[in-house]
């Protein structure tokens, strides 16, 4: 891109190490609990992210991925089926960022949970079952490994491995083009879109009539 929509970051691929998070119906309360959620920005949601999957009643830590130093750093989310069910919070997607990830490797995705993705430029692409199950025993394997989601071209590489992805065609092209902060591209775009304002019959002289 250039000109105006130069801030948005084109996001062709991925490349990091991957965590592995087992599990078919993983909902947004799980990701993020509701408690969570009191708060007047996103800031620091990473750390409650899997909160009670990951300490028990009495505060203890699980076996839980996202307590395991060796996933730490970890920016690949390999996940199955259903992933991101249930309320539409966005607040899960950014918690999930904040604690690192910047893609997700799945099964499938709940519709919402992946338009939430999007908007902040983490990419969810599915793949078969087996295949999903071989990356996550490979990412258990070599948690230092690198993986590599190419969005443009739908594969995941990593190790000696490339698995074929499904990337919806609109996530691929606002990732690849660089259109999917929709914010930022209008603040970019401001005198554009005042302009264009100013033309709309039922807007007049920009305020509505």
């Amino acid at each position: 891109m250039s000109g105006e929509t130069e801030s948005v970051p084109i996001v062709d691929s991925v490349t990091g190490t991957g965590v592995p998070v087992r599990g078919n119906d993983i909902d947004t309360d799980q990701i993020i609990p509701a408690r969570f959620m009191k708060v007047v920005t996103f800031e620091g949601l990473g750390e409650f992210a899997f909160f009670d999957q990951r300490y028990d009643d009495r505060d203890a830590e699980t076996d839980h991925p996202f307590n395991e130093p060796r996933f730490e750093g970890a920016s690949v989310l390999v996940v199955n089926a259903n992933f991101g069910c249930g309320s539409s919070r966005e607040h899960a997607p950014q918690a999930l960022m904040r604690w690192g990830i910047d893609a997700v490797v799945g099964e499938s995705f709940a519709e919402i949970f992946a338009g939430n993705c999007l908007a902040l430029g983490i990419p969810t692409v599915t793949t078969d079952r087996e295949a999903v199950t071989t990356l996550q025993q490979w990412v258990d394997d070599n948690p230092d490994g690198n993986l590599t989601v190419d969005v443009a071209g739908e594969t995941v590489r990593y190790g000696d491995s490339e698995i074929s992805v499904a990337v919806d065609d609109a996530q691929r092209q606002a990732l690849v083009e660089g259109i999917w902060d929709t914010t930022a591209l209008l603040n970019s775009n401001a005198s554009t879109a005042s302009e264009t304002a100013m033309s709309l019959p039922y807007l007049g002289d920009g305020r509505r009539t």
